[in-house]
C-alpha cells in the first residue's frame, strides 16, 4: 500500500548539496542581502524597483531556482501523485480539517491564557492583500507554497526523517517558523513574535504530516495553497 512507501524523498545525492547550499542562502543570505541587491540592480539599470516589483521578482527567481535543482525528485513526486491519486486526495482532505482544527485548538487556548485569538499570520496576509492584491496572490498562493515545501518538508524533513522522524518534524517546523518571524523580529523578539512563531508550527507539523502520509509533495503543496488562498478569501 501507498502508506508503508510514504515520505520517502527519493532525491538525487547532487540534489540534496546543491539543495542544501541552495536552501541555506535562501534561509540565511537571501533575507539579509535582497534589498541590497535589488538597490544595486536599480542603479545599473537606471531605474527604481518599487516593493512590489521585488517581490514578485524576488519569488520568481526562487521558484525558477527551485525548479532547476530539484527537478528530478519533482518528476519522480509528481509521478507518485498521479499513481496514488486517491491516498493522495484522502490525505489533502485529512489534512485540510487537521489544519483547521489545530489552528482552532490553539486559538482557543492562546484566548484562555492571554485573551487574544487573533490570527497574527492572516493579518499580515491581509494587509498586503489590501496593497497590492494581484501579486501578492501570485506569491501567497502560488509561489510562496512551492517553494517552501520543497525546501521545508521536501529537502528538510524528508531528509532528516530517514534518521528520525521526530527530529524531522522539529527541524522543518522550527527552521519554517523561523523563516516567517525572522523579517519582524530583527529590532528584538517580543511577546508578539514569540506567538507568531507557535503559531507556524502548527502549519509546518501539518503539512510536513501529509507529505509523510501520502509519499508525494504535490499533497504537502496543494494543502499549503489551499489554506493561503482561503485565508485569502476570507480575509
Amino acid at each position: 500500500m501507498a502508506k508503508k512507501t510514504a515520505g520517502t524523498t527519493q532525491m538525487t545525492g547532487m540534489e540534496r548539496i546543491a539543495g542544501t547550499i541552495f536552501f541555506l542562502v535562501y534561509l540565511l543570505v537571501m533575507p539579509l542581502l535582497a534589498s541590497r541587491l535589488f538597490d544595486l540592480l536599480g542603479r545599473l539599470l537606471g531605474a527604481s524597483i518599487g516593493a512590489q516589483q521585488r517581490n514578485i521578482w524576488y519569488y520568481y527567481v526562487l521558484f525558477a531556482a527551485t525548479l532547476l535543482l530539484f527537478h528530478q525528485y519533482l518528476a519522480h513526486t509528481t509521478s507518485r501523485f498521479f499513481e496514488t491519486l486517491g491516498e493522495a486526495s484522502k490525505a489533502w482532505a485529512l489534512g485540510l480539517v487537521a489544519f483547521y482544527g489545530a489552528n482552532e485548538l490553539f486559538y482557543r487556548l492562546c484566548h484562555l491564557a492571554f485573551g487574544s485569538r487573533v490570527n497574527l499570520n492572516d493579518v499580515t496576509i491581509a494587509a498586503q492583500i489590501e496593497s497590492v492584491p494581484r501579486l501578492t496572490a501570485a506569491i501567497v498562493v502560488f509561489f510562496a507554497p512551492f517553494v517552501e515545501e520543497v525546501l521545508f518538508r521536501g529537502l528538510v524533513f524528508g531528509c532528516l526523517k530517514e534518521k528520525s522522524r521526530l527530529l524531522g518534524y522539529a527541524v522543518s517546523c522550527v527552521l519554517f517558523a523561523l523563516l516567517h518571524v525572522y523579517s519582524l523580529a530583527r529590532g528584538g523578539w517580543s511577546f508578539t513574535e514569540l506567538l507568531l512563531l507557535a503559531q507556524y508550527f502548527v502549519p509546518g507539523a501539518v503539512f510536513a504530516w501529509v507529505y509523510d502520509r501520502s509519499g508525494t509533495l504535490w499533497t504537502s503543496i496543494l494543502l499549503h495553497m489551499s489554506v493561503n488562498a482561503l485565508a485569502l478569501w476570507v480575509g
